[in-house]
């Protein structure tokens, strides 16, 4: 009788702390659902990029830059339903912020915009980066967005200033000055002509050159008159 007590008691405690830990195991998944859910907000909420163009330069590359296009095209695109959905933008963005930097056009091909490109380049590649953690900070995701932005801010800049910069006429007299500067170089010739003052013929003018066949080899004036002796 006591073995049987003392059974049903164990039968007892063991579903008392079977239910224990199973809502336990509840209330951390429901803490862990709620804590997915609030960052799932707030990247929602943070994901708002720059997707247009800030000034006419950067429109009319639009047309001309099917790399620039492309990608302004995807900040545009906002994924609406999962954190996967924004894993999966994050990636699609980092490749096509990397072609950016393989296909600039001629016009914009300086240090200065190559670099405000690599630094793009590595903002996004970070928002890939944290965005598919396994523990996502949502803060941390939100200032790169951020970042991004002023990015691609800067960028824009730079490229008005370049075809700004292009559309400067040129001073009066800078021209004139630029084509003689050219004419000058084209005029040097190639070799080193005997010109009075070369060390070739000793500084002296043509008429006083050693003349063949004077032994004493003293300059002696030509005769200019090739009949007389």
């Amino acid at each position: 009788m006591n073995n049987k007590l003392a059974l049903f008691f164990l039968v007892i405690l063991m579903q008392f702390s079977c239910n224990n830990n199973n809502d336990k195991r509840l209330a951390d998944q429901l803490r862990d659902a709620k804590k997915k859910e609030l960052i799932f907000t707030n990247i929602k909420k943070g994901w708002t990029f720059f997707d247009t163009p800030i000034n006419e330069t950067s429109e009319a590359s639009i047309l001309t830059w099917p790399q620039w296009r492309e990608f302004m095209e995807e900040l545009a695109k906002k994924p609406r339903k999962t954190i996967t959905d924004y894993q999966k933008k994050s990636k699609i963005l980092s490749t096509k912020v990397m072609a950016l930097n393989s296909s600039i056009p001629a016009q914009f091909d300086t240090p200065q915009i190559r670099s405000r490109i690599a630094a793009l380049i590595t903002q996004v590649r970070m928002l890939d980066l944290y965005i598919n953690l396994t523990d996502i900070s949502d803060k941390k995701v939100v200032k790169i967005v951020a970042e991004i932005n002023i990015e691609l801010v800067s960028l824009q800049r730079q490229m008005d200033k370049i075809v700004e910069k292009s559309k400067i006429p040129m001073e009066a007299g800078e021209s004139e000055l630029l084509q003689m500067i050219i004419d000058t170089t084209r005029a040097i010739p190639s070799g080193n002509p005997m010109m009075p003052g070369n060390p070739g013929n000793n500084g002296a003018p043509e008429k006083y050159h050693t003349m063949p066949g004077n032994s004493g080899g003293v300059a002696s004036p030509k005769n200019p008159n090739p009949s007389q002796p």
